[in-house]
């Protein structure tokens, strides 16, 4: 293999420990053993349906490849979120998804909103994210 190439090869990497976004939410991975993943994961935006939670997270690793989920209700509806990603050095970049069963929404201007189901393409809501440790 090219020395340019990959170089975080290792398939015993220890994913365990705490990993900080570049917006200050921090995923934090207490088990990792055989494969798996079991932790919690804090988001530091206020916009955020999952904010002031910590909400449960479980997911899998191998090599350098990691993806886990959560899921949990807050005042606008239940949601799920999924992260998916890969390590580089010493970096974990990630892709997400945010599903979001239901949002706020008012009839007309001064109506007060009320929660309502979401279509499906309205639902959804990606985006990527780099963690590191710290």
């Amino acid at each position: 293999m090219a020395t340019d190439m990959v170089t975080d090869m290792a398939t015993d990497l220890a994913w365990v420990g705490n990993w900080r976004n570049q917006f200050g939410s921090i995923l934090r991975i207490t088990d990792d053993a055989h494969g798996r993943l079991e932790g919690n994961f804090e988001t530091a935006l206020e916009d955020s349906g999952f904010y002031g939670q910590a909400v449960p997270i479980t997911g899998f690793h191998r090599g350098n490849c990691i993806a886990f989920v959560a899921v949990g209700s807050s005042a606008t509806g239940d949601r799920a979120v999924s992260y998916t990603g890969l390590l580089r050095h010493g970096r974990m970049h990630t892709a997400w998804f945010v599903i979001a069963d239901q949002a706020l929404s008012a009839s007309r201007e001064g109506e007060p909103a009320k929660l309502k189901p979401v279509n499906w393409w309205r639902a959804v809501t990606t985006n990527v994210d780099t963690f590191e440790r710290t």
